[in-house]
């Protein structure tokens, strides 16, 4: 128990030892206390180490920060860049379009431009080959030996005291043989070489004769022809014009079938040209990247835009063939050019090819010459001034009516005039009398399908025959003079055929012959209801009906 107030136990510190202890104790507290701040206050400052640690973390932070800056800036440049590459793809579709649409558009004018240059015979002709022979090694001669690189060397004073005199001659007679052995063999091996330079100049000369017959049949072939096309021959006049037309030059997509055929008793040359589809025309004008889309979007061309511009374009084709054949023409061969286009494709209707004939028409030279091909609208020349006609709708493949089918022209057919009528056994349609004409054609048209009356000689009206097609819809009456001519029929003979048509409310005039027909009826033939068959046009007709008949002048 403690000790009473006021009291001290023994052995009890004393209130000094008591106050000396709380000092202490208070000392090492405030000491303590010291060392804590001073350890906290140590703790607080940062180290070099732990400086360069947060200098790097803020730095990775910042470079953090700025690849993301830099990833998005590269993504919205790829943005910008695609967009830009979108947006040049339909400007690139738009320029080719409008390109495209330029060349369809300038199909004339680029002819206009760039005239064709015709057919030179001279440049036909071939010049003979120079062919130098090769004779290689053998061309020169071998080298004989020489007796020098086989003599021996002669022994010397002292070789000779030696026995070198024996010696040495055995050494001469050992070259000697060698000597005689080289003769031997070069004078075999030049007799060799010989033998093989005769006949290889002979190979040459074998080479060379027919390289020089072959360019010599060849230069006479080109005489022929050249002739043949002054003196007006049907295969030589048609091969020139199919070689002039072929050096037209269209633009890439464009069929190159092309045929010429040469009616000399007309002056007439038949064209049959290979169009393009209507495909041709591109069928967007512009194109644009829709953004929100992402796609590109054309602006299409309607259909009648289409046509349109088929149209004009098949109008161009015809007036360029008719300017190239009257521009490259020799000796005015021809007088009058009938045009037909058509176009191969398939019929969505039967799958089947169809080749019908989209635009034809029927030019004279004349005509032709008052024309300023610069300046004209092609479709209103074609039309207008030309009478042609045109499938109003080709995209549709509705086809038009040739004004002469190019068969009654070609001369892959039909040669009129037969160089062998001794022995042809076909009736000479000149040996018969007008009459007799007359009934030839009645039955021709009987045979083609026609149900035909022959008119009296007498009040006939200038018709002699008359041909009704049973065909319905299409069908109708036809009226027919024929004239068994060798001369070129007047002009006259088609006006009054145009009367009598009138006169007997006939759906058409046709007018046969054996002969041929001027510009002047041609022209006046235009637009109008009137066939006009020449003697080629009748043969054709004939053969591709089964009747036997050729047109061979009478020599009196």
């Amino acid at each position: 128990m403690p000790p009473p107030p006021g009291q001290v136990g023994a052995g009890s510190p004393s209130t000094s030892q008591r106050l000396a202890s709380i000092r202490v104790c208070i000392g090492s507290a405030t000491l303590r206390y010291s060392r804590g701040r001073v350890e906290m206050a140590s703790r607080s400052r940062p180290t070099e180490f732990q400086r360069a640690v947060a200098a790097q973390r803020r730095a990775a932070e910042a470079a953090k920060r700025q690849q993301a800056r830099d990833t998005e800036q590269e993504r919205k440049e790829q943005v910008k860049q695609y967009e830009q590459r979108r947006t040049a793809e339909a400007a690139r579709l738009t320029a080719d379009a409008e390109r495209r649409m330029a060349a369809l558009n300038g199909v004339l004018a680029a002819a206009l431009a760039h005239p064709p240059a015709g057919i030179d015979f001279a440049a036909l002709r071939k010049h003979p080959p120079a062919m130098p022979i090769d004779l290689g090694q053998d061309a020169r001669p071998l080298t004989a030996p020489a007796w020098a690189d086989f003599e021996p060397a002669r022994p010397g004073t002292l070789g000779r005291l030696l026995g070198g005199d024996a010696r040495h001659a055995r050494e001469r007679a050992e070259a000697e043989r060698r000597f005689a052995a080289a003769v031997d063999g070069y004078q075999a091996a030049e007799a060799a070489r010989q033998r093989r330079v005769t006949e290889a100049r002979r190979m040459h000369a074998q080479r060379l004769a027919a390289a020089r017959a072959e360019v010599d049949a060849h230069n006479a072939s080109m005489d022929r022809f050249a002739a043949g096309v002054r003196d007006r021959d049907r295969h030589a006049v048609s091969r020139y014009f199919q070689m002039v037309i072929d050096q037209v030059q269209d633009p890439a997509g464009f069929p190159s079938h092309r045929l010429a055929g040469y009616v000399p008793e007309s002056t007439l040359l038949a064209l049959e040209w290979r169009l393009p589809a209507v495909q041709i025309v591109p069928d967007q004008r512009a194109f644009r990247w829709v953004k929100t889309r992402d796609e590109i979007v054309g602006t299409a061309r309607t259909a009648a835009e289409i046509r349109r511009a088929y149209q004009n374009l098949v109008a161009q084709i015809a007036l360029r063939a008719v300017h190239t054949v009257f521009t490259t023409g020799r000796l005015s061969l021809v007088n009058t050019v009938v045009f037909n286009g058509i176009v191969e494709v398939i019929d969505p209707a039967t799958g089947q090819t169809v080749t019908p004939c989209l635009i034809t028409l029927r030019a004279n030279r004349e005509q032709f010459t008052e024309l300023v091909l610069a300046n004209v609208d092609p479709v209103a020349c074609v039309r207008k001034y030309f009478a042609a006609d045109v499938s109003p709708h080709p995209e549709e493949l509705q086809p038009v009516q040739p004004v002469m089918e190019f068969k009654m022209a070609d001369p892959r057919i039909i040669d009129p005039v037969d160089v062998i009528s001794q022995i042809d056994k076909r009736p000479n349609l000149l040996e018969l009398t007008a009459k007799e004409f007359e009934h030839f054609i009645h039955n021709l048209f009987t045979r083609m399908g026609f149900d035909t009356k022959v008119f009296s000689a007498s009040g006939d009206g200038g018709v002699d025959c008359v041909a009704y097609d049973p065909t319905p819809i299409r069908g109708g009456k036809y009226v027919i003079q024929a004239k068994l001519y060798t001369k070129t029929v007047p002009p006259t003979a088609v006006r009054d055929l145009f009367g009598t048509m009138q006169h007997e409310g006939a759906k058409s005039g046709i007018l046969i012959t054996t002969s041929g027909y001027g510009p002047s009826s041609y022209e006046f033939a235009n637009g109008k209801p009137l066939q006009l068959i020449d003697g080629s046009g009748l043969l054709a007709i004939c053969k591709d009906h089964g009747i036997p008949a050729r047109i061979v002048p009478i020599v009196k």
